[in-house]
């Protein structure tokens, strides 16, 4: 389904028919098919909504740079379009810093915020890395950065296994498929992030999960965000990279899943 919101065309699904909301957010260079396993988990309990990111999967890519803030613009308006008026939340790396965006611009709509795989601050040194990946994004489109998107998103045991070529295949097809445009844009925003000092102002649960061997936003990260938020439970999911939802479905599930039911 298709809402205008922003000026923009935004992508979203819905699933489940009873129970509170639960808000899905992915990560730079993918769409709503990467939480496929928990939206249909969820979906059992949860009235679940899942949304492309502005410049991603089947929304509109306006030319960037964009801003977090405008991110969560984005979100807040697809709410109101669907009169939500409350949604738990989990957000995944890119996700994860719209989740903390707008919990600090929006804050009462979420009831709950799941930050995996995440970052709450870049420093200045970070920043030439991402700028060169605008660059490439924008001058030469994604396929350059597909191998090195996997190699970060996944352990190399993981990668390594014929069982999961087909997820990889399709994880990459999906980066591949990304706007240059949209994936420049949303890099441009959060190489910006610097929202450590504020996360003391988040009073809601809040659980932070981080796969242990992610080098892309490493644990060391989502310590520091569980360290800033009063209300914040920490885990770590063993044998997983950056994108720990796909690599241990079962683990980030059943963590999640306890969360929710302790604050649901």
């Amino acid at each position: 389904m298709l809402a205008r919101i922003n000026g923009i065309d935004t992508h979203y699904e819905m699933a489940g028919t009873h129970g509170p909301w639960l808000t899905f957010s992915h990560s730079l260079g993918a769409d709503i098919s990467m939480w496929r396993p928990q939206i249909e988990h969820f979906a059992r309990t949860f009235r679940v909504l899942a949304y492309d990111t502005r410049g991603h999967g089947k929304t509109s890519a306006p030319a960037g740079p964009y801003t977090l803030e405008t991110l969560a613009d984005d979100l807040h308006g697809l709410l109101a379009h669907l009169q939500i008026e409350k949604t738990h939340f989990v957000g995944l790396s890119m996700g994860g810093m719209i989740g903390q965006t707008f919990a600090l611009r929006y804050p009462g709509v979420f009831t709950s915020m799941t930050l995996a795989d995440t970052t709450s601050h870049y420093g200045a040194e970070a920043r030439a890395l991402w700028a060169s990946r605008v660059t490439t994004a924008s001058t030469e489109g994604m396929a350059p950065l597909v191998e090195g998107s996997l190699g970060r998103w996944f352990t190399a045991p993981f990668r390594a296994q014929s069982a999961n070529a087909p997820l990889l295949s399709d994880v990459a097809t999906m980066i591949g498929a990304t706007p240059g445009t949209g994936y420049a844009g949303c890099a441009a925003a959060i190489a910006r992030i610097d929202l450590t000092d504020r996360l003391g102002e988040i009073d809601i649960p809040v659980l932070v999960l981080c796969g242990a061997d992610d080098m892309a936003t490493p644990p060391a990260m989502s310590e520091a965000i569980a360290a800033g938020i009063p209300e914040a439970r920490l885990v770590m999911i063993p044998s997983a990279a950056h994108i720990s939802n796909l690599e241990q479905p079962a683990l980030f599930t059943r963590a999640v899943e306890q969360f929710l039911v302790d604050h649901a």
